[in-house]
């Protein structure tokens, strides 16, 4: 039984090499169409990297539309010919006007999810945000991109629904609805970048407090301010009023 080449161990880019690794067993027939992909704990034991890792190169290769998750059952293999569903792609966000769009878009879906996150949390999926927000500012010290870790505590927020359609669509959504992945240079911060990222990540503390006091109400508020945030942030970036 042969062995695929071991992963590179580069924190920027584990994720994707783990999307490359899975995706090739795909395309290569090792994991056929309708075949159930390995538990998280066992991708995480062969390839050496985090739950978050693994989540997020598993929402990847789902935006990608090469597997599904079925709710309780696991994710599996589709297939190729398969047209995947909705999707914002890269090329999508190419204006002002196209990220506001998707800000929109997420006002609505995300205000009603972090209040339902609230309602019904599990103690693993407060662990789970607590471990995605802990990434992001690891990330950001490291001066790594932090958008894998952002858009993580996204998606744990849907999966604290407790309802698989909120997921599903946040996955096949992809990281690409921060706005930071498209539109933000990745250069070296200055001071004003800093402040940038701490306002953002005491806006996302504000959600996670929320979330594990139960209060839906105040949850869908922070969320909301969130959002509005971004959507202004910007707007007042792209006409130079930040």
């Amino acid at each position: 039984m042969t062995t695929d080449t071991p992963l590179r161990r580069r924190p920027r880019s584990l994720a994707l090499d783990l999307v490359a690794s899975l995706g090739e067993r795909i395309r290569n027939g090792k994991l056929a169409v309708g075949d159930k992909l390995p538990t998280e704990a066992a991708i995480m034991g062969e390839f050496g990297v985090s739950r978050t890792v693994v989540r997020e190169a598993l929402s990847q290769l789902q935006a990608g539309g090469l597997v599904e998750t079925r709710h309780g059952i696991g994710t599996f293999v589709r297939s190729l010919g398969e047209t995947p569903g909705f999707r914002i792609t890269p090329e999508q966000l190419g204006t002002l006007r196209d990220v506001v769009a998707v800000l929109e878009l997420r006002i609505g879906l995300e205000t009603e999810a972090a209040a339902l996150a609230a309602s019904r949390r599990s103690e693993a999926n407060i662990a789970a945000l607590r471990q995605a927000l802990d990434d992001l500012v690891q990330a950001q010290e490291d001066g790594r991109s932090a958008v894998g870790s952002d858009f993580q505590f996204h998606l744990e927020i849907a999966r604290a629904t407790q309802n698989s359609h909120f997921t599903e669509l946040m996955g096949t959504l992809g990281r690409t609805i921060i706005p930071r992945a498209r539109l933000e240079p990745g250069e070296a911060l200055n001071e004003e970048g800093r402040l940038y990222l701490r306002r953002i990540n005491s806006e996302h503390e504000s959600i996670f407090d929320a979330i594990v006091a139960q209060d839906p109400d105040a949850a869908r508020a922070a969320m909301r301010t969130h959002l509005v945030n971004s959507r202004e942030r910007r707007r007042r970036a792209e006409t130079g009023l930040a």
